[in-house]
């Protein structure tokens, strides 16, 4: 009943129509991962196929693609009040702008597929593909935001993600796009045809995947012990300068728990003094890590001699005196959140960065894997850069372990953070490698190289995560070796939607 409802809305009132399934195919991002609403990419591209011209095609592309990252990406807004005074007033002007640009970069090349006028496999094909390519519109190319690609779909199902390993975000992306546009055309027109190809894509997906679980040889690396913070600051009292001392004393206290750990993680910002200067906190921290250890923090680099001041979002690695061992800078930052984009236009309207107001974020040098003692090479990721498909190393395969510091803090008790550690847990399956996820708030999780948590605390808590390092794989995924096969095989989809269009032309005549 509802699929012949869907049918005949598409006639009646598309537009509508594309706004709610936009909606509805949120279901399935997480935490909820409710896998059937991807379908609803079945009912966009019957919008668009029955759409009387281009125009009306990109318009229906874009109600679809507005709901999607309006609904997915509401908690974008939570990260306002954080000074609610300031801000506030810009939280749902910001996220109905947000979504209106990552829509547009959706739209237009996914409309084009209009153009074809090809029967269901053809059409299906093209709008996995054109919306494959709109991601990295949006993720390298655009506005560098690449949140909820349709991959992250299925990190709800440890086996149908381990084919990023083989096919990447942008295959699997393209894949699950296929899967729904061929499903949605079943239920709507009872074609069975299409919803056997769905099923069987989906389950040769699902066997590759539980196939390749546990059967990869591992490194022998040595035997090493985790001890991650998670102090649960929120982020209304972080740099609240009456009750710095208070959340830094948190964390020194939950590090002194009884337990054995060779490496002590603190998460992104966790340190609000300067690690450079002040010898008080350094001191601290020596206290903290205790004989024998490492510290793997999160603190800001600030260097006041540099005109203008130059300012760095850092991982530290400091040894059991306090003494700094290296210094990571972080490299993606987040538009207006750690630099303002056209500073001399939008500050003049009070537009200042909400981390940083009137100073912007430096860039650092570039992604490193840092090497200390005995402790095996590890690539550091702060916080939003843990979410680029690719790019988790430095490529230089030296890398044992990811250590992704992050401040969730931000956006409160919302799907983000789920939708953050999905996007994790992909870049330790492509990589190869574990991750060891630390963040204020939660989640903190420590995953093994198949993207499978071991051990957790989740959002909203208050402790320490005791955990063994896990080994990494002893030879990186095809992904990580060939980063180009991650466009194989939404290439080679456009190619064969492209012919089946042109076959068809041709049959016509």
């Amino acid at each position: 009943m509802a699929a012949r409802a869907a049918a005949r809305l598409v006639t009646v009132w598309p537009r509508t129509t594309a706004l709610i399934a936009g909606l509805a195919a949120v279901a399935a991002l997480p935490p909820l991962y409710v896998f059937p609403a991807i379908a609803a990419w079945g009912v966009l591209l019957q919008c668009v196929r029955v759409a009387p011209c281009w125009r009306s095609a990109c318009v229906r592309v874009f109600l679809f693609a507005y709901a999607w990252y309006l609904a997915g990406l509401y908690w974008v807004g939570i990260a306002f009040f954080a000074d609610a005074e300031r801000f506030g007033a810009l939280a749902v002007p910001a996220v109905l702008a947000l979504a209106a640009i990552l829509a547009a970069l959706s739209a237009l090349p996914v409309s084009t597929i209009w153009f074809l006028r090809s029967r269901w496999p053809a059409a299906a094909l093209a709008m996995a593909g054109t919306w494959t390519l709109a991601e990295l519109l949006r993720g390298t190319w655009g506005v560098q935001f690449p949140w909820n690609p349709p991959a992250i779909v299925w990190a709800g199902s440890t086996s149908m993600l381990q084919n990023l390993a083989w096919i990447g975000q942008p295959g699997l992306s393209f894949a699950t796009v296929a899967i729904g546009a061929l499903t949605g055309h079943t239920l709507m027109h009872r074609r069975w045809r299409a919803l056997a190809a769905a099923l069987a894509l989906s389950l040769l997906l699902f066997g590759l995947g539980a196939w390749r679980l546990d059967r990869l040889p591992l490194r022998p690396d040595p035997d090493r012990q985790l001890r991650l913070v998670q102090a649960n600051v929120g982020q209304h009292h972080k740099w609240d300068p009456q009750a710095l001392r208070l959340w830094f004393d948190r964390h020194v206290q939950l590090s002194l728990e009884p337990g054995a750990f060779d490496i002590l993680v603190w998460p992104e910002s966790s340190i609000p003094y300067s690690l450079d200067t002040d010898a008080g906190a350094r001191a601290a921290m020596a206290r903290a890590i205790g004989a024998g250890r490492v510290a793997l923090v999160g603190s800001d680099h600030v260097d006041r001699s540099a005109d203008p001041m130059v300012v760095h979002n850092s991982v530290y690695a400091l040894a059991a005196d306090g003494t700094i061992l290296d210094r990571y800078d972080k490299v993606d930052l987040v538009p207006f959140g750690e630099f303002l984009p056209f500073r001399r236009v939008l500050s003049r309207i009070g537009l200042d960065a909400l981390a940083v107001g009137s100073v912007d974020f430096s860039r650092g040098t570039g992604r490193r894997s840092v090497k200390i003692d005995e402790i095996p090479a590890y690539s550091p990721l702060v916080c939003y850069e843990v979410v680029f498909a690719g790019r988790a190393t430095d490529g230089s395969g030296r890398a044992r372990w990811l250590l992704n510091l992050t401040n969730d803090a931000w956006f409160g008790r919302s799907s983000g953070p789920y939708q953050h550690l999905a996007m994790a847990r992909m870049r330790a399956i492509e990589s190869g490698v574990p991750l060891v996820r630390a963040a204020n708030t939660g989640v903190s999780v420590v995953t093994d190289a198949y993207g499978r948590v071991l051990a957790r605390l989740d959002l909203g808590e208050t402790g320490i995560l005791d955990a063994a390092l896990p080994p990494s794989l002893l030879n990186p995924p095809p992904i990580a070796r060939h980063p180009w096969l991650a466009w194989v095989v939404p290439l080679v989809g456009l190619i064969g939607a492209a012919l089946m269009g042109v076959r068809r032309r041709t049959d016509e005549d």
